[in-house]
């Protein structure tokens, strides 16, 4: 991954923009310190992803059809003194 100060990303961003497509994601750096990460959309996409729905998800669990005992528990609250 190659390094951009902030100053040369700002100066050259049309190449910074071409190599992050072209070579893959760009670090800028703010006073010597990583700060930014450019990449390209596709790559961006990728990382992005698509989620499922929480129906989808909670369908595909494989504690599906697992009988769960949702009773509250009706038992009085418990005195603690203060």
């Amino acid at each position: 991954m190659r390094q951009w100060q902030l100053q040369d990303a700002k100066a050259r961003f049309s190449e910074v923009v071409k190599r992050a497509c072209s070579e893959g994601p760009q670090e800028i750096t703010l006073r010597g310190e990583p700060a930014a990460i450019l990449v390209s959309r596709e790559e961006f996409e990728k990382m992005k992803g698509k989620k499922p729905s929480l129906v989808s998800f909670l369908k595909a669990s494989p504690l599906k059809g697992v009988d769960l005992n949702l009773e509250r528990d009706k038992s009085l609250t418990r005195e603690i003194d203060l």
